[in-house]
């Protein structure tokens, strides 16, 4: 489908894979940085303020954070190698650290902020390379809950900005700002065309500050007073070698929260995909590990920086699924205008002039597009009673920590106070939880073979003994037997027919579910993703269907669901068969 076409479907007006014109590419990126710069740095005004760290301290900081994610941010667009996501992935400092950061600067200034944040982003880079160690761990579910849980946790301090204005500012300013914001930016979202709904942010927020303008209370003076183009006062603190008592005794915490930051990336890269396409696609992990592996990278920056850590913005992508822009281009765009920012202290200043009524208006209408987003992906396959359990008690514990009304006593101290955060205790209720009940869950038969045509009558012998320990018939255990059959087919066919090799091998794993039986398949990775291939089946004619789509075509009427993760180093496939008699299984 074309722009044009998108254009009529309100929905997508630039895919990753498109080239918008270069001055609409820099509009939109300078409207995502216009739009996520407050979040970049509200991260270290809070830290370095609730430390008690000095002015020039805060300046450093500020420089280095916004001048890295705006390199990231460019990073995640490119996609290179094992880096880089392909998506508008809008990078920012995490707001998971505020807790511990506060903790190391007051206990040893941003030299033992700057090691810690260091050590601690070889977490992520190690999760990218084995991301599929973690798959049953790190689950649609988990992601979901974390989104959720980023605007609950959000919405004290987004409701606390409407009120946020200069002392002795008219009574009615604040709900007028708000109001014109908010009205504002929804109309141009639901009434506008494509292009007006492209701009329905800025054009929300420009017209609330018009209003703060009428009232007094846009601080023109600061922005003023700003200069042009400036570096910090203060040059690099340098790192805390030294290794004391203070570094140990933070570590896990710090290692902790670059946990939950990688949920968080992990997350907001599925969301981000989920938000791209026009077109419904399955989860490219190969680039979820590249958004993983492009954060640990930045972390790895803002350690020897001497700043807080950065992760994978869920603003971001609410901003992509309300404007459209989707397009690579404005991912790159949107991290040049970042680190221009970070030498130009005037620009900066004409963003955090912005009245807090105003930001409070443009942060409603995203959060509540992030909630519904984190909904969908724990609904994503059908309801669960397993997963709606998880779900709902991770975030009422996440809710409950970061109020306060979960033994504050115990816990707000924990760890440099890490369950303060609802996104950090609601992650980690959420990831505790799941494995528990993975751990918990049906046992599995195991095996492996050579990943060529010579496995099938092991695979068939496997299934029958597995069917039989089922309590399942023959007929149960033929058509497991085709369904692994058609599997493999398909398998060896998106590897274009490359000869057998003997370091090639096959894994399969079965267990019973309710209603049937789930075998997975882990093979060397290669070719196009086959959840794809199936929602295409649907489209073609019998006469314009490819030959080779055979097996995938009996793979879909054997199987209830077919869901197909791709990694750099793995294809893992899963595929649901119904038992006789029983109720297929959701998803796929």
């Amino acid at each position: 489908m074309s722009a044009a076409g998108s254009a009529r479907d309100g929905s997508i007006r630039y895919q990753p894979d498109e080239r918008p014109p270069a001055p609409v590419a820099f509009g939109l990126g300078l409207q995502f940085a216009v739009l996520i710069i407050a979040r970049i740095v509200v991260v270290p005004v809070v830290v370095v303020r609730a430390a008690g760290g000095s002015g020039d301290d805060l300046s450093w900081m500020l420089f280095a954070a916004i001048a890295i994610c705006g390199l990231t941010t460019m990073a995640q667009a490119l996609r290179f190698g094992r880096f880089g996501s392909g998506y508008v992935a809008v990078m920012g400092t995490s707001l998971a650290v505020v807790g511990v950061g506060v903790t190391a600067i007051g206990e040893g200034g941003l030299a033992l902020l700057a090691t810690l944040v260091l050590v601690s982003s070889l977490v992520p880079l190690a999760l990218s390379f084995r991301l599929t160690l973690f798959r049953k761990i790190l689950t649609p579910t988990v992601s979901g809950t974390v989104i959720m849980l980023i605007p609950a946790t959000l919405s004290p301090s987004t409701f606390g900005l409407l009120a946020d204005l200069p002392a002795g500012a008219p009574p009615a300013a604040a709900p007028a700002c708000a109001l014109v914001a908010l009205l504002a930016m929804i109309a141009a979202a639901l009434r506008g065309n494509a292009t007006v709904r492209l701009w329905s942010p800025v054009i929300g927020v420009v017209a609330g500050c018009l209003a703060a303008l009428h009232f007094g209370v846009y601080d023109a003076g600061t922005v003023a007073r700003a200069a042009w183009i400036g570096l910090p006062a203060a040059g690099w603190p340098g790192l805390d070698l030294e290794f004391g008592p203070a570094f140990w005794a933070l570590l896990p915490a710090f290692v902790l929260v670059a946990l939950i930051e990688s949920v968080q990336t992990i997350s907001n890269a599925v969301a981000a995909q989920r938000v791209s396409w026009r077109r419904p696609r399955a989860v490219d992990y190969r680039a979820v590990q590249g958004a993983v592996a492009t954060a640990g990278l930045g972390n790895l920056a803002c350690g020897a920086a001497a700043t807080v850590p950065n992760t994978l913005l869920s603003t971001g992508v609410a901003v992509t699924g309300l404007t459209g822009a989707a397009a690579r281009r404005v991912g790159i765009a949107a991290g040049a205008v970042f680190v221009a920012m970070a030498f130009l202290p005037k620009a900066r200043a004409v963003v955090l002039a912005i009245p807090g009524p105003v930001v409070s208006a443009y942060l409603v209408v995203l959060m509540a597009a992030l909630f519904l987003l984190g909904m969908k992906m724990v609904l994503q396959g059908g309801i669960d009673h397993r997963r709606l359990l998880i779900a709902g008690v991770a975030f009422w514990a996440g809710v409950g920590f970061q109020s306060g009304a979960i033994y504050p006593e115990f816990v707000q101290d924990f760890a440099g106070g890490f369950l303060r955060s609802g996104v950090a205790a609601g992650g980690l209720v959420a990831i505790l939880l799941t494995l528990s009940m993975e751990l918990a869950g049906p046992r599995r038969s195991r095996m492996t073979a050579p990943f060529d045509l010579s496995a099938l009558p092991e695979l068939g012998s496997f299934l029958a003994g597995f069917a039989s320990r089922c309590g399942w018939d023959g007929a149960m255990a033929e058509r497991l037997a085709a369904a692994a059959e058609e599997t493999l087919l398909t398998l060896l066919d998106r590897h274009g027919g490359d000869a057998p090799r003997a370091d090639r091998r096959l894994r399969l794993t079965a267990h019973r579910e309710e209603g049937g039986a789930v075998l997975e398949f882990v093979a060397a990775p290669g070719g196009p993703n086959l959840e794809d291939r199936i929602a295409l089946l649907g489209e073609e004619t019998a006469e314009s269907a490819p030959e080779r789509d055979v097996s995938l075509r009996l793979l879909r009427h054997l199987a209830s669901s077919v869901r197909h993760e791709q990694y750099h180093d793995t294809d893992i496939v899963t595929v649901r068969v119904a038992a006789p008699g029983g109720r297929p299984v959701p998803g796929g």
